[in-house]
């Protein structure tokens, strides 16, 4: 049978995040999520998609990636998002077939699931949910283990909690030991979204400038990060 996969969009545009920031990327985003985070800005993702054959999505990312076949270097990068790409069973078997071919391979994922059914070839770029999202006790703590030098931590951070509760697990796990770590500032939403947690009443909400000072001020070895699409392009939701 056919392998297939829910897809909410497929799209050109330059990574965002992580430590591969600025470099052009085939976004692959896939639809589904069972987290409901209080600043997830891509909630148009929960439903909305079609099915599309394995072959079909690889297709597609990789005739978007043309205007680079006359580099040596084999860019643009593939990185596979959602949603949560590890609620569909087909999605190690799409990955697997971007690292087939030499590219790099990113998979970001919520880290409320298995990530170690994934091809070790592949880049996961996994998050802790901090508290402020609501959803921090859906953290599945063994996937530590299962983590590689080349995958990454990311802490979305809204408040002053979530800051001190990063920290707080950065030590305690010895995160700085395993791999890149992510403080990633979350920009609050300009428009509600009922469907998604609350921002709890009882935290005060951090700026960019007092998260980047904290780091500085704590000595954490972390990367500062903000969405580089939303500064790029501020007024477009989607395709960015």
């Amino acid at each position: 049978m056919t392998q297939s996969l829910m897809v909410n969009e497929i799209f050109l545009s330059l990574q965002g995040e992580s430590t591969y920031a600025g470099l052009p990327c085939v976004f692959i985003r896939l639809t589904g999520c069972d987290l409901r985070c209080s600043y997830c800005d891509t909630a148009y993702a929960f439903s909305e998609g079609k099915r599309m054959s394995v072959d079909e999505i690889y297709d597609e990312a990789i005739r978007l990636s043309r205007p680079y076949d006359k580099f040596k270097y084999r860019l643009p990068i593939v990185e596979v998002t959602g949603g949560e790409p590890l609620l569909q069973s087909s999605t190690p078997v799409l990955l697997e077939r971007f690292c087939n071919v030499g590219l790099t391979v990113l998979l970001e994922t919520s880290g409320a699931h298995d990530i170690s059914i994934t091809s070790r070839q592949v880049k996961r770029i996994m998050d802790l949910k901090c508290p402020s999202s609501g959803e921090s006790s859906k953290n599945r703590w063994e996937n530590i283990n299962h983590l590689k030098p080349d995958d990454e931590i990311k802490f979305v951070i809204a408040s002053f909690e979530d800051y001190e509760w990063a920290k707080i697990i950065v030590g305690n796990y010895k995160l700085n030991d395993i791999c890149p770590i992510l403080f990633s500032w979350a920009e609050p939403l300009s428009i509600a979204q009922s469907c998604l947690k609350p921002f709890p009443s009882e935290h005060k909400r951090i700026n960019r400038r007092e998260l980047a000072q904290l780091i500085l001020k704590d000595g954490l070895p972390v990367r500062f990060q903000v969405q580089l699409h939303k500064i790029i392009w501020p007024d477009i939701l989607r395709g960015v």
